[in-house]
């Protein structure tokens, strides 16, 4: 299998210019029942099968768990600050040597479902209740020093449930795991 295919298996984030409080909407759906269907993708496989790579080189159905909610901690955290703070920059962070440490590599993805599940049902009441001027507001991140909106925000994190979901599904059904 192609190899970009292996790493982008749902296509690179497209976040339309225009977004509409549909998109807003369907978007934070996503988020809020992203925790439960991750959960049900996962729930009976094996030790052996979550230290399975997705891809060559890429990192293990474990480590894309706690990935998630390391990410997606950091995410919220940048929601508080862009509505705390005028245009902060953000704190970029290593997501490739926070997914080498023990933890990300060893831990039981209990923990991290645990984590993800809390954290989306605080995040998609904290979202829901954001007026359209403070959705408007914008970080900057320091990658290229760009402005990124807290409503293109939630679209890039609804793509970054699907994307991670799909590289388990993919190596699942590729395995005949499912």
């Amino acid at each position: 299998m192609d190899l970009e295919k292996l790493k982008y298996p749902i296509g690179k984030p497209e976040i339309p210019k225009n977004i509409s409080e549909k998109h807003i909407s369907d978007w934070i759906l996503i988020l809020e029942e992203f925790p439960q269907k991750l959960e049900n993708l996962v729930e009976n496989l094996s030790s052996t099968q979550l230290d399975t790579p997705y891809r060559p080189d890429g990192w293990t159905i474990r480590q894309v768990i706690h990935h998630v909610s390391d990410s997606h901690h950091n995410s919220y955290t940048r929601f508080k600050w862009t509505l705390t703070e005028e245009q902060p920059i953000i704190k970029a962070y290593y997501e490739d040597r926070w997914a080498a440490l023990f933890d990300s590599k060893n831990a039981p993805i209990q923990l991290s479902l645990h984590a993800i599940k809390a954290l989306h049902a605080k995040w998609t009441y904290f979202l829901k209740g954001l007026t359209t001027s403070q959705l408007e507001q914008v970080f900057i991140h320091p990658e290229g020093n760009e402005k990124v909106s807290l409503k293109e925000n939630i679209g890039i994190y609804a793509w970054h449930c699907n994307h991670h979901y799909a590289h388990i599904e993919q190596l699942m059904i590729r395995e005949g795991w499912r």
